[in-house]
């Protein structure tokens, strides 16, 4: 059973994401809260597999609250989920550094949000379709002129040929598809990146792909 927290000070949008939620047989709600500084209380207590979080919101919003949790040994097992629109732009690149594992359009489809709720809780990591190409151009724009190739020096060279797709936006299945290798090899590339580069999820791979030069403005 996937677990999942709903933070959101509207009231409207958490009783509308619950009750999608619940209809999935395979996620349980295991609570909600209307501020950051609630939602972190929230998560300590119930320690959920995921949790939904707005990024704007009273007391402390979205980004300061993802900071705290990830920064805390004892919600090591909670992946935040950033809720955005697409005026909220400036704020995915600071959640994204912040440790979010991704990123859903608050009004994305109901078979998408309990799709991306597996996809997260299994490690996978997501940027909402809607939301990829704003967060790569904005990696783009705000990367410093000066890569630091440093960054990936002790990756072989297949590591940074995965790493630079990652960076692309691809999934596994399109990452294996480019590269001539299963997706379940894509798989294992990503997560020993992961361990080699010491980041979170997919979401931080994207931005050292972005700083370390393998993936530069406007690649696809």
């Amino acid at each position: 059973m996937i677990t999942v927290a709903v933070i959101d000070d509207q009231s409207m949008v958490r009783t509308g994401l619950i009750s999608l939620l619940d209809r999935d047989p395979e996620i349980s709600v295991v609570g909600e809260a209307g501020n950051g500084n609630d939602g972190i209380a929230l998560l300590r207590r119930t320690r959920p597999d995921v949790a939904l979080m707005d990024i704007r919101m009273p007391m402390l919003d979205g980004i300061e609250a993802t900071t705290m949790i990830t920064a805390d040994p004892e919600l090591n097992g909670t992946q935040v989920v950033i809720l955005t629109t697409f005026d909220e732009d400036d704020h995915v690149l600071g959640a994204i550094r912040a440790g979010a594992a991704g990123f859903l359009l608050k009004d994305v489809e109901p078979d998408e949000l309990r799709r991306s709720v597996h996809l997260v809780a299994a490690g996978a990591g997501l940027l909402s379709p809607g939301v990829t190409g704003r967060v790569l151009a904005e990696l783009a724009r705000s990367r410093s002129p000066q890569a630091r190739p440093e960054l990936v020096a002790e990756l072989t060279e297949r590591e940074r040929e995965v790493l630079a797709e990652v960076g692309r936006g691809r999934s596994n299945d399109e990452i294996g598809g480019v590269l001539f290798i299963s997706p379940a090899t894509a798989r294992t590339y990503v997560s020993r990146l992961l361990g080699k580069l010491g980041v979170r999820d997919r979401a931080q791979l994207v931005i050292v792909a972005y700083e370390s030069g393998l993936v530069t403005a406007g690649e696809r």
